[in-house]
Parts: C-alpha cells; structure tokens; sequence
C-alpha cells in the first residue's frame, strides 16, 4: 500500500474516531481574549538559584506506581514502598505473605441510596476470586497507522527513534474470542461474552483476590499469551468514583496510614456488572463491565517489563511517595499541575455561573444500583459545587475532610461549580473559542485563573508547552483534509492547561511564542535553545494510556528524548527532566494518602528525575503531587505561589525519620528538591534534610 493511500484510508477511519472521542469539537466563534501581555523578548529574565537552568516534565498517561515498580528493588539499597517491600507480592509476582493486605471487597445488599466513600465491615464482603476484566480488542488509534509500511511511520510519528517506529504495529489483541463465561456476584451468577474479557491473561477468569501480575499463558517454544509490548485493558477513572475506591474513613486510621483510607472497592467501584438495575431485571443482562479485574494488575521489572524507566530510576533519583493531585482524570490532573488548582464554569471571562444542568454530578446511586450514579457518564456529572453540602455526593467528602485531625479546607468557593472530571478547554487548538462545545456542556468556557505560564512571564522567564501532533490538530480545527494531519486528532487538548485559560490561549502572540508541537522540543534541545521550563505531552499514541497506547511507546519517545539531550552535554549538564503519570487510570496503589481538599489527593503515580544532580538508585520518602513541580520550578526561580489558594502555599512535609511518608504538619507538599543534591562535594550524594539540597 502506498503511502498516500494509507494516510488517506487512516484518515477515514481517524474522522470516525475524531466524532466518536470527542478529541475535540469545531466551533465558530471569535475570542475571548485578555489584553496582551508586554513583549517578553526585552525583560531580563530570572537567574536560577540551583544549577538546573532548564526543567523539562514529560507527562505520561494513566499509571500508578504499584502498577509499574510493584517488584523494583533500588541498586542504592535504599527502601522502596511497594508491593513487594510489604509482602504482597514475591519478586515472581506471585502472591507473598501479606497478599490479604490487598485484597478488594464488594458491597453487600441493601445497597446505600445515598453516595459514600466508605462501607463499614458488615456493609461489604470480600471478593471470592476478582470479577473478570474487560479489554478493547485493539486500541481505537491503531487506524492511524495501520497499513502504513515502517519505513513511512516516521512521517506520521516524528517522536520516536527509527528503531522503535515498529512498535506502532505490534501488540494489538486480534481477533475477540467467542464464546462466553460466568462470574459470580455473591449468589447470582451473570454470564459474560468472552469477546469483551482479556483471555490472555493467566487464569483471567479466576484470579486471587488481589495484584496480580499482567502476564499471560506460556506458549510453546517461548513466550506467554501476554507479552510486556501487549495493548491491555482500561478502567474507568473520575473523581466521585476514586473517593469511593479509596474507602476512607478516619475509624480505619493507623500511625502509618492516618487518613484511613483502605483502597480496597477498586474492582467494585469500576465493575458495574455487580449492580442490579432492576431486581426484576434477567440475570444475564448485567450492566457493562467498566474494568473489573483490571484495576488490580500490575507489571514486573524484574522479569523485563518497563526496563527505560528501570533503567533510569537505577541510573538516576525517583519518589515513592508522588501522587496524583485530583481523585480523577486527566484533564482536572492537567490543570491541577498548571495551576495548582481547580477551575470552574464561568462567563469565559473569569465570572462565576451556573453550567447547564446535564453536566452537574449526581453521584447518589441509582435504584437498585450501589455505584451506578444518577448523572456521572460521557460528558455528563463533570461539575459539582462543592461549597454546597446539599449538593448529590458533596456531603460526604466534605464531613471525611472535617473528621481528620488537620481540618484540611475543602477550598471550595461558594457558588462556583468546579470541573471534577475530563471536560474539553474552551479554546480549540487553533485560539478559536469552541462556542458549539461549551454551548452543549462538552467543553468548559475559558477561565481565568492564573496559570504558571503567566507567572513565568511575568518574571521573564522562557517556557513551553509542547503537545505530541498540535500542528496538525491546529490544521485540522482549520479544516484541513490533508491526510498528513489525520494524526492531529491524537493530540490531547485536555491535557494542555493553557488550553483552558484566555492568558495564554486566547492571545494569538502568547499562544505562537508558547503553545508548540512535540517535535519543536526535539529542535530546541538539539539546537539549545530549550526554554528554561517545558511540558512535553506525548500525543495519544505514545502516551502509554492503557488501551490506546502502550508504556513501551512511551518509553519509545522518552529514549529519543534521552538520545538528544544526552547528545547535547552542555545543555544536559544544567538540566532536570521529570518523568511522571497524570495519573492511576483507577488502577490500583498501596501508598498512603493525604487529603488535601475537596479534589484530591489520589493514589501515588510515576515520578523519576532525571539530572547530573541526582544519584542513581536515590529514592525520595517525602510526600509530593503534581503542584510540587510547580513548587520546584518557583523555588528554583525565585517565584511566589501563583494564587491565594493555590496548593503551591503548602509548606514541605516534616516527617518521622521511621515513617518519611506521612508528613505531621498535614496539608504538606515537597518542592522535590530532597530529590537533588545541589551541593560541592562532587559526589552526588544526598544530605537527606527535610528541605533537600543545600540551596535555601
């Protein structure tokens, strides 16, 4: 097939997948723009007060940190929470002493009519064996490259090495088996077509209660049905359900674990097949499966799995104790790292106002249902007011929050209704307001609160955001039928917190001097001219989001950005490359978790730092979330809290040397510097202080 034909069969199929996902709407509309800022080229622009002069972070997709370092061993000897540190697991991946610590439970009848995040112990029961997963047979962006010949990948693909572009083709499931098989909600027994189970794994429909290791069955001559470059399963992710899969509630709490928060509803939550429409309904017509098992898997770097982030978490310094900031997705996850914030439905101009009434969360379970909520699917339930305690669900997070010792402020505004979940920016990629979006409730208007690119600006200080495919997501907001940009749609608007602000992303001159394309970040280090602060999106297919992209291809684009900056020593030697998840994706993490406010925190993801700066194997105790890299950056350039309220205002953890985790002067959020040392004994080492490094 040639080149031309596969681009243009791709972006047939990639037209069907652009309306079916909603990557983003078109819309006719002017802007809705701020007065533009004064030209930056003139300021001087802030000095550092470390070494590290250009700070790079690398966002990938939908990872707890269980999931990916359940068995890794640090090379330093230092300790490392995981699964296999607590017992859970043997370095095999089978199950260890302490497996029951994880083990998942269900709701028992009646079920509650009113939202929790807790069931006390006669209200849930444990699982027998995990309800079965569910897996897409093949990820929904596989058309954009499927028929297209290796050596032509790289044309649709800038941000992977040759080597790696044949990873685009590989992995996929194949054709769905046939067939079908049961699975047990305490005595009824529900019958599931095998086309929506992942049967390679081992003993899928019959696994322990517990992590299980993401392998499949052994094939003869090698192999397994399973292997580590395998699309696998999703699972559904949003902030009313991750309150309830945490299960906290303060008569849990221990010395070790004061939130009391158990994480134990995780396949519950997400296995809708366990509710009963109707008590009347047919026993075999369960509601759709929304991940199940899949919750519970995890991979294993002892055995090969994720070796680049093995191999740069030995090289270099990574936290086991970073976590996601908002209970949810990516877009409010996004934000959160941009603003230290939530935003909220407004008049496009930074005004409160009320969205329309489709898109307001209902949590409360519908009858009959336990987890199926009233209002909380597609682009519905994606705004609460959380000031509001009559609100569905509100009460119960907030009356949490009040019973923990520290009072942490739910930091809700009254009479704003604050975006909770995945909802498109009010700006498409091209400026243009997305009118036809926000008028429908399937995009937020633009807001106003203050972002870290205004504060950067403001100290004259150069950034970048640099999204996988936003050319030809801009192309195609303009309306281009080139099948060359049908690659655009990949590019992940709700991942780009500028997108959602008018500073920025309404200002045409802002928006050319900031908003790039991944592969201009691979100019700018080969050319060093990289900015002093640059977020690097993958776009949809290298993002390694479960389902639609793989982590190998994450690992793909992370190599290529390694080869260059590595191949650029004088630059390489001032800089800091974060390596981080947006978050869990709902799967599972044993880690402890330290309320906030209302949104979050959530369960712990990926954090690894990469620098001259670090030392191999360092692992970092202390207690840290997205708005902590907005703490470095601030810290490392003189700057103050972007807001009032913003979580860049908490201080660094004080923590027992015995128990680092969990800080005592609750809410807390390190900077990362105690990831770093910035000292001049030249051996790399760390002092361990509760500040980190030696600069004050």
């Amino acid at each position: 097939m040639s080149l031309k034909h596969a681009l243009s069969k791709s972006f047939q199929y990639l037209r069907m997948a652009f309306v079916a996902f909603m990557v983003f709407q078109f819309g006719i509309g002017g802007f809705l723009v701020a007065p533009l800022q004064a030209d930056e080229k003139g300021k001087q622009e802030s000095v550092p007060v470390t070494p590290i002069k250009h700070v790079i972070v690398l966002i990938g997709e939908n990872r707890t940190f269980d999931h990916i370092f359940a068995t890794y061993v640090s090379p330093s000897g230092e300790h490392v929470s995981n699964l296999l540190s607590k017992g859970i697991i043997k370095a095999d991946g089978s199950a260890g002493p302490n497996f029951k610590q994880a083990q998942q439970f269900q709701a028992v009848p009646p079920f509650q009519s009113q939202y929790f995040i807790s069931l006390n112990d006669s209200q849930k029961t444990p699982y027998k064996t995990l309800p079965i997963g569910a897996t897409l047979n093949d990820s929904p962006l596989v058309p954009l490259v499927a028929g297209v010949p290796v050596a032509d990948l790289g044309f649709i693909e800038p941000s992977l090495e040759t080597a790696d572009l044949g990873l685009l083709l590989t992995g996929t499931v194949g054709p769905p088996a046939t067939g079908a098989t049961q699975t047990t909600f305490l005595t009824t027994t529900f019958s599931l077509p095998l086309s929506d189970l992942d049967t390679r794994v081992l003993n899928f429909n019959t696994l322990p209660n517990g992590p299980f290791p993401l392998t499949g069955r052994p094939i003869a001559g090698g192999g397994n049905t399973l292997p580590y470059d395998s699309y696998t399963g999703d699972t559904t992710h949003r902030l009313y359900e991750m309150w309830q899969q945490s299960d906290c509630n303060i008569r849990n709490a221990t010395f070790e674990n004061p939130s009391g928060c158990l994480s134990d509803l995780y396949p519950f939550v997400m296995s809708n097949y366990t509710d009963f429409p109707d008590p009347a309904a047919p026993a075999a017509t369960p509601i759709d499966d929304d991940g199940g098992s899949n919750s519970m898997s995890f991979y294993n770097v002892q055995h090969g799995d994720a070796p680049l982030l093995k191999s740069l978490a030995d090289q270099y310094s990574m936290s086991d104790n970073y976590h996601q900031a908002v209970m949810g997705g990516t877009g409010a996850n996004h934000v959160m790292m941009g603003t230290g914030d939530a935003i909220f439905w407004s008049d496009g101009m930074g005004n409160r106002a009320i969205p329309p009434t489709g898109v307001i969360a209902n949590p409360n379970p519908q009858p009959g249902t336990d987890d199926h909520y009233i209002v909380d699917q597609g682009f519905n339930g994606d705004f609460t007011e959380c000031s509001n305690s009559s609100a569905p669900g509100v009460d119960a997070v907030r009356d949490y929050l009040a019973t923990l010792p520290y009072r942490p402020n739910p930091n809700c505004e009254p009479l704003n209704y604050y975006m909770i979940n995945n909802l498109n920016p009010g700006f498409l990629p091209n400026g243009v307001v997305d009118t036809n979006g926000i008028a429908s409730g399937a995009s937020i208007p633009p807001t106003n609160v203050r972002t870290i690119g205004e504060a950067l600006n403001d100290k004259g200080i150069s950034w970048a955001y640099y999204g996988g495919a936003y050319d030809a997501a801009v192309n195609l907001a303009n309306g281009s039928k080139n099948p060359l940009d049908a690659i655009g749609v990949a590019y992940c608007n709700i991942c780009n917190f500028e997108s959602y602000a008018n500073a920025i992303m309404g200002v045409p001159a802002q928006r050319a001097a900031h908003i790039k394309d991944a592969i201009d970040f691979f100019a700018a280090v080969d050319n060093s001219t990289l900015p002093a602060v640059s977020f690097v999106k993958p776009d949809g297919l290298l993002d390694g989001h479960p389902a639609t992209s793989k982590i190998d291809l994450l690992e793909g684009m992370l190599r290529k950005i390694m080869d260059h900056l590595t191949a650029n020593p004088t630059l390489f030697a001032e800089t800091a490359l974060f390596i981080t998840m947006d978050e869990g994706g709902g799967l599972y993490d044993s880690g402890y978790i330290q309320p906030l406010d209302f949104f979050g925190d959530g369960p712990r993801t990926l954090l690894i730092a990469v620098s001259p700066f670090t030392k191999g194997g360092h692992i970092s105790h202390q207690y840290a979330d997205h708005v902590s890299i907005l703490k470095f950056i601030e810290r490392n350039w003189d700057l103050k809290p972007l807001t009032n309220r913003s979580r860049d205002n908490f201080p660094n953890p004080i923590s027992f040397e015995f128990n680092p985790y969990v800080p005592l002067n609750s809410p807390a959020i390190s900077d990362l510097f105690d990831l770093f040392n910035f000292g001049h004994d030249g051996d790399g080492g760390h002092d361990g202080d509760q500040d980190g490094g030696h600069y004050r």
